[in-house]
Parts: structure tokens; sequence; C-alpha cells
């Protein structure tokens, strides 16, 4: 076919060439090919009677396609390497259907999700977290060492492992990390907001704290409640945001979860907790209202609660067009543990599920995947803010 066609060229006159490109051009231009675009490539196409042949033409100079007895196989317009995309956003990424949940998990997502878009949220159902806290959040994994710091924009976190006496003298406790110090630091916050004090009441049990915060009271959870609790109570927590930085530890008083070992008898629960002047006023000042229901239903991943509470806090701030990021920034905001060879790879497969999950329970927002990263949309928050 290609030697037909160089055999052709070299028959065709300089006018008959100019009269081939001209035709074509207007061929492009009907198929709906802007005039400058096809003017520009139908002057530097070759001569190509497969693509263009002029009405009446002699088939002895200008029909070099097979004859009507062969099939010949269709080309791909010309017009196609050349469109310009009408739509400037990226394209959005649609999810994958799923059949149906495949862990009691997922059922009990189902549940709460069919419930928060059915019911609106009773008094009950309002809790609250520190919004620099919905930016930046506690570690999700144990940190080897005494001291974790993490940044996000202008909002930033600092946290120092304390000391806690344990009955016999002080014991250095880790970094708090994990779903139950963010579970336990909603609890309270809420309870403060609520009562306006600083004295927060964290029942009469370890068992009934637990079920406070959604959490079963089996026989594992005592073990990292107590741990947890008392890493949280000790920890020195620094929170920043624009030039203005809380020094202090959220906990003013926590009397240390005993272990009677000796006489084998319950461990004492303190039952109180009291937060500090300056992490109380700062929570008066900057709580983020959230749906206590989502809370517990996201209670078996850390992750999926920071995505959540981010949310909450951020949609409604968008005011007009969507906000666009991208995987890398986002990876620094939410896992900046993640290196490796493809880090934003690995930090996506673990975000994606979190991002599921926290949008079940969060049903007015609106967030979708697009290439590249994802796109945000102002959206109502969870809980309307209501100032007292």
């Amino acid at each position: 076919m290609l030697k037909k066609i160089t055999d052709a060229m070299k028959e065709l006159t300089p006018a008959e060439m100019r009269a081939w490109r001209e035709g074509y051009r207007s061929h492009l231009e009907a198929k709906g090919m802007p005039p400058e675009d096809a003017a520009d490539y139908a002057a530097k196409v070759a001569y190509r009677p497969d693509l263009y042949q002029p009405p009446g033409a002699t088939p002895d100079l200008f029909q070099l396609t097979p004859p009507p007895t062969e099939t010949a196989k269709p080309k791909k317009p010309a017009t196609a390497a050349r469109t310009k995309p009408a739509v400037t956003l990226p394209a959005v990424i649609p999810a994958k259907p799923k059949e149906g949940p495949s862990t009691r998990r997922e059922a009990k997502l189902i549940d709460v999700s069919t419930a928060i878009a059915s019911e609106s949220p009773t008094p009950d159902d309002m809790a609250f977290t520190h919004s620099v806290l919905c930016q930046v959040g506690l570690p999700r994994a144990k940190v080897e060492g005494r001291e974790f710091l993490r940044q996000s924009g202008a909002a930033w976190l600092n946290v120092q492992a304390g000391v806690l006496d344990e009955g016999n003298g002080p014991v250095l406790q880790p970094i708090p990390y994990g779903p139950v110090p963010r579970l336990a630091l909603a609890w309270v916050s809420t309870f403060a907001m609520r009562h306006k004090t600083r004295e927060i009441h964290i029942g009469e049990s370890a068992a009934e704290f637990l079920r406070l915060m959604g959490m079963d009271d089996q026989g594992a959870r005592y073990a990292t409640l107590r741990k947890q609790m008392h890493a949280l109570a000790a920890c020195r927590l620094q929170l920043g945001l624009k030039g203005r930085t809380f020094n202090g530890n959220p906990v003013e008083q926590f009397d240390a979860w005993l272990n009677n070992k000796e006489t084998k008898q319950k461990a004492l629960w303190p039952g109180v907790m009291l937060l500090s002047d300056g992490y109380f006023q700062q929570l008066v000042e900057h709580g983020v209202p959230l749906d206590n229901r989502a809370l517990h239903a996201l209670k078996g991943s850390a992750l999926a609660l920071d995505v959540y509470t981010w949310l909450a806090h951020r949609l409604h701030r968008i005011e007009s067009r969507p906000l666009i990021l991208h995987w890398k920034s986002l990876r620094e905001q939410f896992a900046q543990e993640y290196q490796g060879k493809d880090p934003d790879k690995d930090f996506k497969k673990k975000f994606l599920p979190a991002l599921q999950a926290a949008l079940a329970v969060y049903p007015q927002a609106k967030v979708k995947q697009v290439t590249g990263g994802l796109m945000l949309q102002a959206s109502p928050p969870p809980i309307s803010y209501k100032k007292s």
C-alpha cells in the first residue's frame, strides 16, 4: 500500500497536490477539527488517498484503496489525537462496585451509614475534638523514641512522652498511639464541652469507659486501654497554628489505673480525669463538632478516624471552587512515615479503604477520586456548628 501511495505522489503535479490538500483541509473542518488545526495538519501531511478522496476524482489518480471485493481495515480519525479535552478538572475515577459486606465491621458500617443518612443527630450524638487534631493526628502506630512531630500546612503537633507514678514510683510512658487515645480525647473533650467543666467523669469502671467510647469490654481491651490512658495522661502535647503555640499537658491530673497484683484484687479505676485549663480553653475556642455515631463506627481504624475528622473540619470551609489534593501532599499530611521506593503508591493502598469508611458515615461529604489524587467540594459539616 505504501509503495502505491509513493508512486502516485510522483505522478501528482504541484497544482494537483495543492488541490488535494485544500480539499483535505475542508474535509477535516467538516469533521469538526478547528480551522487553524485543519490547515496546519493538511499542509504537513503527505498525500494519502486512503484518508481523503476528492468527489468525482478519477480512480486511476486518487483511488488507491483496494477493489470493492476486498475489505480494508477502518482507520482511526486523524482528528482524534489533536482534539483538546473540554473539561479542565482531572477525570473522576469511579468507585469499584461491591457486592456486599464481607466482614462484620463492614456490615456494621453499612448499618451506621444508613442510620446517619436517615436520622438527624440528637444532642447525645454530638462529639467534639480540637481543630488542630483534625489536621494532624496522634501517631497511628507505635513510635520508637520519646518524641513525635508532624506538620500539615500551618498546623503542627508535637508529642513528648512523659512519666507517670503507677504506685511504686515514676514509670516512663510511651507516646500514645492508635484509636484508643483518639477516642478517649474525643470523649473527654465532648464531656467538657457539654458540661462546661474541666473535671471529666470517665465512668465507674474501665468497662463502662470502654462502652462510652463505643468499644467492647473484651479482655485484651483492658491492657490496651490502661497503657494508652497512662501514656495520654503523662504526655506533653504542643499544638501550633499560624504563629500561636499551645504548650502543656491536655490532662492535668489522672490517678494511675493501678494493678493490684499482690492482693489479686480488681484494678482500681480512677473514675475522674482533670483537663488542664489551657487545653480546656483551647477546646472551647477551637472545638470541631463530630457525629459520635461515626466515631464509634470507625473505632477500629486510627487512619479512618483521622480522615473523618479531617473532612469534618475541612469540607465546610471550602468556599467555591473544588480543591484538588495530590497523593504526595496527602501522604505528607497523613503518613509521613511512608518512604521506600514508591511511598505515594503504598500510602494510597492504605488511604483509600479508610477514605471509603469515612465517607460511609459522612454522607454529606463531596469527595471524589480523580487522576493523581482527590477532589474536595464544599459540603455541609456532619454536625451543624452551633454557638452556645
